[in-house]
């Protein structure tokens, strides 16, 4: 048996709380164990918001103008959706163990970018001194007008689990979250505010028509977000973030 030595715990050792599970998952062992980790003091005046930007080309794109994922995640994404078609086609015993196995893969990778990418996210915000404004989720793919290719791309990705990993994270760090109304957001200018469906000529290129304000979309987008994130707070909303309890 492997002991730790004396006077080392970790981080999550110390906050463990009440029973720990010893499982077996595809021939690996795992102890879950519960922890309640200490939640930072939350910043009532943050200088601003960091606004985020959920999409499909770039999973998010802050208003810093970081853009999380692209190109290679995308890649693999329309890989692993071919894969899927193609076994669902085939329809043998032996493909349905191919395709349950491949989901659990594809999941778990989903789910360690989503860490990663919340963990940016809350870190920027966190030195910085702001807030985080995010899109509320709710009806994000009913409202989105796609191709039927960029459809099947957005239903594969699990945003709300991103939201739910920016919303803990923060908790913990004490960075306060706020969900805005993303409507228009993608059409308004962030400079002149204003709206129109042809200030998108394409999916990338946003160009006022009022004022001339050319940006990336998506960065044009987050700098919204991250506006009405700091009017919805100076109105008297309050941090979205839930109660801190973490599986280890």
């Amino acid at each position: 048996m492997c002991r730790r030595p004396s006077g080392l715990r970790s981080g999550r050792e110390a906050f463990r709380k009440g029973e720990s599970d010893l499982v077996c998952q595809g021939g690996k062992w795992f102890l879950i164990a519960t922890c309640e980790i200490p939640e930072g003091d939350l910043n009532t005046h943050p200088v601003g918001f960091l606004g985020v930007d959920l999409g499909i080309v770039n999973i998010a794109v802050t208003s810093d103008g970081t853009r999380h994922c692209g190109r290679r995640v995308n890649r693999r994404r329309e890989q692993d959706r071919k894969l899927r078609s193609k076994l669902q086609k085939k329809n043998t015993k032996s493909a349905k163990r191919r395709a349950k196995k491949h989901a659990g893969k594809e999941a778990r990778r989903n789910k360690d970018i989503n860490h990663k990418i919340s963990k940016r996210i809350v870190a920027e915000a966190e030195r910085t001194g702001r807030g985080i404004a995010l899109e509320t989720l709710t009806g994000i793919r009913e409202r989105a007008r796609l191709r039927k290719p960029q459809r099947t791309t957005l239903h594969s990705w699990p945003f709300a689990q991103l939201g739910s990993f920016i919303a803990y994270k923060a908790k913990k760090a004490g960075v306060p979250v706020v969900h805005v109304d993303p409507a228009y957001t993608s059409q308004e200018c962030s400079q002149c505010h204003h709206t129109a469906r042809g200030n998108r000529p394409s999916q990338a290129r946003f160009a006022c028509r009022s004022c001339g304000f050319v940006e990336h979309a998506d960065h044009n987008a987050s700098h919204n977000i991250a506006h009405r994130g700091w009017y919805v707070w100076v109105c008297g909303a309050q941090s979205t973030a839930p109660e801190l309890t973490l599986i280890a």
